[in-house]
């Protein structure tokens, strides 16, 4: 009865841990360029004395989805998604180069090329810095030109450029600041080929009603287990009955 017990209150657990994934990414579903996470369940047998007859599951997120959003158009000239594979490199809280595929950027009162979520844009010498200007775009390459606050057309000028990586997803892992890092923490190497759409932004890759049917399928799951429970309550609540009899 203790196995019967111990399998669906272990079920119960992880089903409530799947439920946690699957209602991150739905609360993520509009955040721009998030990649959805993946979780699996996996069988394990139930070790001890006895003759191996029981079995629980386990859930444990598998990586991330790595397919691309869809680009919404914008219209704003620091509105950038990479087109295709890639990713934009940043700087984390931590001061390390981190990656991110949002690209809502935005100048700060200080000159500095900041994503939405406030991580200065790395170039190639660390952090990018916006001369005042009346007007600034993103190229397809990364590299960023400004007209001169005050000035023509014709004076246009380059600044800088986006740092623009395309590592192996197998290399990376996603922290829990929502930013993505080389798991062995070397810095990617800027990746000529990777591009930019400039006033796009790139949606979360979430499938809204897939992640609403696992979350009605988890919750039954979850409901399964619980009657297990009392069911195994019921029978060992009849067996003491039955050894009172006796």
């Amino acid at each position: 009865m203790d196995r019967f017990l111990y399998v669906s209150m272990t079920g119960a657990r992880e089903a409530l841990r799947a439920q946690t994934v699957n209602s991150n990414n739905l609360a993520n579903s509009s955040t721009t360029g998030f990649r959805a996470d993946l979780s699996a369940f996996q069988t394990r047998a139930v070790t001890g004395s006895g003759h191996a007859s029981r079995a629980y599951a386990t859930n444990a997120t598998t990586g991330w989805d790595d397919k691309q959003g869809a680009l919404l158009s914008t219209g704003r000239d620091l509105d950038v998604g990479v087109n295709g594979s890639g990713w934009i490199a940043v700087q984390g809280r931590d001061g390390r180069e981190a990656y991110t595929r949002a690209g809502d950027l935005r100048v700060d009162p200080s000159g500095i090329l900041m994503t939405g979520a406030g991580h200065p844009v790395l170039g190639d010498a660390g952090p990018l810095s916006v001369p005042p200007n009346s007007s600034l775009v993103v190229g397809s390459d990364g590299s960023i030109s400004i007209v001169p606050l005050g000035q023509g057309p014709e004076t246009t000028a380059s600044v800088g450029r986006i740092k623009l990586v395309n590592p192996a997803p197998q290399t990376l892992t996603r922290g829990e600041d929502g930013l993505f890092r080389s798991k062995d923490g070397v810095d990617a190497p800027a990746d000529a080929n990777v591009r930019l759409a400039s006033g796009v932004l790139e949606s979360s890759n979430v499938n809204v009603a897939d992640a609403m049917v696992r979350m009605i399928e988890l919750a039954r799951h979850f409901d399964l287990q619980v009657k297990a429970m009392r069911t195994a309550e019921e029978n060992a609540a009849a067996s003491a009955q039955l050894l009172k009899s006796g």
